[in-house]
């Protein structure tokens, strides 16, 4: 087998993060989005001694409980990759990776819960990042997602299922303005051009959206005739607020030089579980709100009672969880969070809710967890990807508290903290997994740990 090579795979299991396994001989080759009983035409982009990988270039069978995707733009568009199977089946097969990874890990003797339903199949989404572009070179401006195996093709997404109608309406409004107007949009390794992201936010309970048109400063637009453009949109829910972010960063990401307030106001308010939530444009909040709501009662539910109880929420992002524990009479709460705009919110959020027993603290978790005087009863962990920092984790073992419950949204760095907690006496108790996100490969779980 050799790389840049197109070769017929026969699929035989499936690891996280939906990730097909096939074999080459002896050799693993890792083919994402790909399901066991498929066969198909794969090109090989890596090999290396231990494994490989390979893209899918074409489906070359037909597998029991395969169904017709709902979206029309499912296999171009990079972001969907299991809407070929029906949701039971999506469950059943992350239930299978996440149990390996346990397995393999020589974890064993906990409670498994199973996996909680997202309550949403289709049109969770609160959030989403789209991207200007074109899908051919110099083709029409397009705006949505990165296309399927390739580094630069943007596909118009208008008929994305993922995200509400009134995302749909928005998006296909905008991109037909600035196809109209001629605009340009940024070209990465130019450097050059105007139009970047139009990021729209919407909450699930109150009914608002927030709209982001990010550019650099290399241009500009009539910002009133957009605005009236919006405000004129039949939508189900209601538009509070227009902001346009310039954004000159060299990275592909959406970042903020400046941020202008063109229509009312920067932030959406979001009810979750009771409480309110203000959620800014930079700041951090699930994407999908009624399967946040089923994991902050999964995670409320392995706390257990709390009463009398000190809380350490550790990269707490705007206080969700934190807030959630205060108001259940916790005795106080202390939240850690690297992204300042992320604190200001949660500490906003801590007085529209009168909670007076919880405060939030801006600052890398690994430095800040070592000035705290408080000792913990309870740690919530819930970091980003790459997991805890291993220095914090040592700040973690060292305050030796008797539960910690761990919230992951990456089950495979899991398994190294849980190690590492495991070897330092702590003893995992219950799993549980909550599907976050439907149609794709990514799951959250959470961990009831206690000290042995």
């Amino acid at each position: 087998m050799r790389r840049h090579k197109e070769y017929e795979f026969e699929i035989v299991d499936v690891e996280f993060p939906g990730m097909g396994v096939a074999y080459d001989k002896e050799k693993k080759i890792y083919i994402k989005g790909a399901v066991p009983g498929q066969k198909i035409l794969g090109y090989v982009k890596k090999l290396k001694k231990e494994y490989g990988e390979a893209k899918i270039v074409k489906v070359l069978n037909t597998i029991e409980g395969q169904i017709e995707p709902k979206c029309p733009h499912f296999g171009v568009c990079g972001g969907c990759t299991h809407q070929f199977i029906d949701y039971e089946e999506q469950i059943r097969l992350k239930e299978i990776q996440l149990l390996k990874l346990f397995k393999d890990a020589n974890m064993d003797g906990f409670q498994y819960e199973g996996i909680e339903r997202s309550p949403k199949e289709f049109e969770y989404r609160n959030k989403m990042e789209f991207t200007f572009g074109d899908m051919e070179k110099d083709g029409e401006l397009t705006l949505g997602m990165h296309m399927k195996n390739r580094s630069f093709g943007i596909i118009n997404v208008q008929e994305c299922v993922l995200i509400p109608k009134d995302f749909r309406i928005i998006l296909d409004t905008i991109v037909s303005y600035f196809r109209n107007k001629n605009a340009s949009y940024y070209k990465i390794m130019k450097v050059e051009g105007y139009l970047r992201n139009l990021v729209i936010r919407s909450t699930e309970n109150t009914d608002e959206i927030l709209v982001n048109l990010v550019t650099t400063s290399k241009g500009s637009c009539d910002e009133e005739e957009i605005v009236k453009l919006l405000m004129d949109l039949e939508l189900n829910s209601k538009i509070v607020g227009i902001l346009h972010t310039t954004n000159d960063s060299l990275a592909d990401m959406v970042a903020a030089d400046r941020i202008d307030i063109i229509y009312g106001r920067d932030y959406i308010i979001e009810k979750v579980l009771g409480l309110k939530f203000k959620i800014s444009p930079l700041s951090f909040f699930q994407t999908n709100t009624l399967g946040a709501e089923k994991l902050y009662s999964i995670v409320m539910d392995f706390v257990g009672k709390l009463d009398s109880k000190m809380i350490f929420d550790l990269y707490c992002g705007t206080g969700t969880i934190g807030q959630i524990a205060a108001s259940k009479k916790a005795k106080k709460v202390i939240g850690i969070e690297l992204i300042e705009e992320a604190v200001k919110a949660a500490n906003e959020n801590a007085e529209l809710n009168n909670l007076d027993n919880c405060t939030f603290i801006a600052g890398d978790v690994a430095k800040v967890i070592q000035e705290l005087q408080d000792k913990p009863d309870v740690i919530i962990l819930d970091p980003p990807r790459p997991g805890v920092h291993p220095k914090a984790l040592d700040y973690v073992i060292k305050f030796n508290a008797k539960e910690i419950v761990y919230v992951s949204c990456n089950p495979k760095t899991l398994m190294v903290d849980l190690r590492k907690l495991i070897d330092s006496g702590y003893k995992v108790e219950k799993v549980k997994g909550m599907d976050m996100f439907p149609q794709t490969g990514h799951l959250e779980c959470v961990v009831r740990i206690y000290k042995a």
